[in-house]
């Protein structure tokens, strides 16, 4: 059975993190943990550990959700 729902068809649309969640970049792994510092339509901007401060196209890239270790 398939599930056509929005996000699915629109995935960038709805993200699945906010600020101050931790994600990794699956592209650029090299660059650690990030924390996200805001988001504002399709652009994400993401404080990381290796690679300082980026600013992500979630249209393109799609950001994995983690839970930080401390």
């Amino acid at each position: 059975m398939c599930f056509n729902t929005l996000s699915n068809v629109f995935p960038s649309m709805f993200l699945d993190y906010e600020p101050g969640d931790y994600v990794v970049n699956p592209n650029n792994k090299d660059w650690g943990i990030g924390q996200i510092q805001s988001i504002i339509k399709s652009k994400v901007t993401v404080n990381f550990e290796n690679a300082g401060k980026i600013v992500i196209n979630s249209k393109k890239i799609i950001l994995e959700k983690i839970n930080k270790i401390e």
